[in-house]
């Protein structure tokens, strides 16, 4: 197989190389971790720079090989990532994408693309995190408007999101997977609370949401009323398939930057950590080339990746925690000096089992979707 860049990929790749290089240096420093204002403003004025350029809509619209260039080459070149724009970007606008009306992408991907309005999303409840179908947030109709109250956790910027990607009950009698509709909730809409959670590493990039007898537009439901659930896989299709792709180029950079921390330090005199980094460094081509075959696979597939995400989801997990495992042990005592780099990193990864489903919700997931193994009594 030839993995070269074709005529086309070379010329996008020097092209984008040159922007890189002459809009990098105007890109003001990254803020303060705790000033999500700031890095609101900072993380969409990047995506209205690409949009400027017509880099904007690489993530939708770009063939997979273009795709893969442009993150490899942003990260590279130091470029800023989505940021607090992830959850628009990366799953809810590719949701509305493949399952809103005319109406409704006209409505939300242009903004999303300009980098005018940030999205949160709100699956998660204190008693329906892994276990989705069990969420409790109801959603009442009436007349126009669907009136919701419960409540969401560990929702991604929501203290600083224009929208909220918004799973809600709206037949209580349904079966546990039934039932379930997807809207798109305004964040400043009245009885809407936002409480920031604090993290183990100190960020607060998680919130509480509180919904009480908030009234929603039908006119914001994506998807038919009930069908939720089906339109609720296609965005976790999105987020464990391809929203973790440049996270993978960081992650290669960073194995980089601790065999040359090894060398300099003396650790890479002990033969059991060059075997760890190389093993990692195999490790994270082979997740590279998987993160290659499941963006083409959504491109044939009309879009939407398939249940290869949850492979990669299930394996990248723990092997961002071995990696930031061995960073500790190339930092040795500095390790547990915060201000040292590859350390916050080290605490943030103890949640991406956790994150975006499971590991074992992603077993289950592969044992019965792609291996055909009964479920589990």
């Amino acid at each position: 197989m030839d993995l070269s860049d074709t005529p086309e990929e070379a010329e996008f790749r020097a092209r984008l190389r040159k922007w890189l290089a002459e809009v990098l240096p105007s890109v003001g420093p990254v803020p303060d971790p705790a000033d999500w204002p700031a890095r609101r403003a900072r993380d969409l004025g990047w995506q209205r720079t690409l949009y400027d350029a017509g880099y904007a809509d690489v993530h939708w619209d770009a063939s997979p090989a273009l795709r893969m260039i442009f993150l490899e080459e942003s990260e590279k070149a130091g470029a800023p990532y989505v940021g607090a724009n992830f959850v628009g970007l990366l799953h809810a606008g590719p949701t509305i994408a493949a399952e809103g009306t005319d109406a409704q992408r006209a409505r939300w991907l242009g903004p999303i693309l300009r980098g005018e309005e940030v999205w949160c999303q709100g699956f998660s409840e204190p008693d329906a995190g892994s276990d989705l179908a069990a969420l409790r947030t109801r959603a009442r109709r009436d007349g126009d408007d669907y009136v919701v109250t419960g409540s969401k956790i560990w929702t991604s910027h929501a203290e600083v999101a224009d929208w909220c990607e918004l799973l809600v009950r709206t037949d209580p009698d349904a079966p546990r997977h039934h039932g379930i509709s997807w809207l798109a909730l305004p964040m400043d809409a009245e009885g809407v609370t936002v409480r920031p959670l604090r993290t183990l590493a100190g960020s607060t990039e998680f919130a509480e949401v509180f919904l009480d007898e908030v009234r929603v537009p039908a006119a914001n439901r994506v998807g038919a009323e009930n069908d939720g659930w089906r339109v609720t896989m296609v965005t976790l299709s999105f987020e464990r398939g391809t929203a973790f792709v440049g996270e993978v180029v960081a992650c290669r950079r960073v194995l980089r930057q601790l065999a040359e921390a090894a060398r300099e330090n003396g650790g890479w005199e002990d033969a059991a950590l060059r075997r760890r980094l190389g093993r990692l460094d195999a490790e994270f081509r082979a997740l590279w080339r998987l993160t290659q075959w499941n963006v083409s696979e959504a491109t044939a597939g009309g879009g939407v990746p398939g249940v290869g995400g949850s492979v990669f989801k299930l394996r990248y997990s723990v092997a961002r925690q071995e990696l930031y495992d061995a960073a500790a042990d190339v930092l040795g005592p500095d390790a547990l000096d915060l201000d040292r780099p590859w350390v916050l990193d080290r605490l943030s990864s103890l949640s991406y089992t956790i994150a975006a489903g499971t590991s074992q919700i992603q077993r289950n997931i592969v044992a019965e979707r792609m291996l055909g193994l009964p479920k589990g009594r």
